[in-house]
């Protein structure tokens, strides 16, 4: 009975931090692929997690289970472009190259609002909606809070002007990031901060905020992964940023 017992406790411990993966379509008909982390309550402040190029959702497999502890639920989407991590292949990638459509950084700008538009139709109960982008999604959630009101929060691991081989202007998101009117909190290595530092300094300064980490630190969201010796000094300020939004 107690070896019982234990099985269905291991049982519903899986249960639920489960991730469910889900599909839904873009705005230009393709199909994104994304994994539900949903654990708190429906009123919970969700978070929209966008991964890095030559990546996947599997960015955020040891991340997400984390914020959920911390409060939060989580969706996190596989854009455009992208490719595999952590032995996820990006579904979403995939299907684009099947049906003959763009995976640039910038095409994958599309699968960013629609991703924030499934969780607005799909999570209106949520008190918060928070966007975090890596690397190259990074600028493009700061690009995204400039132009729309629907929402709360910004974090952005690694943004950068990425996009000007790609037929965009060298400053296509420090242009509108004056417009943002939420909190913004952004972060990278210590030697990339001359990569964002002018869209930062755009961001009006009562909306702004970030962090640069003592040593070198990591590029993106992985800087958040356990294998990183500094990945905690990372977690500590981005628990500090949830404090005050």
């Amino acid at each position: 009975m107690k070896n019982l017992f234990t099985i269905l406790a291991l049982v519903i411990v899986s249960q639920v931090f489960a991730q469910k993966t889900i599909t839904f379509k873009a705005s230009d008909g393709l199909e994104i692929t994304a994994d539900l982390y949903i654990t708190n309550p429906e009123t919970s402040p969700l978070i929209v997690l966008f991964h890095q190029a030559g990546w996947s959702r599997g960015e955020y497999k040891e991340i997400a289970p984390k914020l959920n502890k911390l409060g939060y639920n989580c969706i996190a989407v596989d854009q455009r472009s992208g490719e595999t991590v952590n032995d996820v292949a990006n579904e979403t990638f995939k299907k684009a190259v099947a049906a003959n459509k763009g995976t640039t950084y910038v095409d994958a700008y599309v699968d960013i609002n629609s991703a924030i538009d499934y969780a607005k139709a799909n999570y209106k109960k949520a008190k918060k909606l928070i966007i975090w982008g890596s690397s190259y999604s990074a600028g493009l959630v700061i690009k995204a809070a400039s132009e729309r009101k629907d929402i709360d929060a910004v974090i952005a691991f690694s943004p950068g002007e990425y996009y000007s081989k790609l037929g965009k202007p060298k400053d296509w998101i420090e242009s509108t990031a004056k417009k943002i009117t939420v909190p913004v909190w952004i972060t990278s290595m210590k030697l990339e901060k001359k990569k964002w530092w002018n869209i930062a300094a755009q961001i009006p300064e009562s909306n702004r905020a970030y962090f640069l980490p003592t040593k070198i630190g990591k590029h993106g969201s992985r800087a958040l992964w356990d294998e990183f010796s500094d990945s905690a000094e990372y977690w500590k300020a981005l628990k500090e940023f949830f404090e005050v939004i």
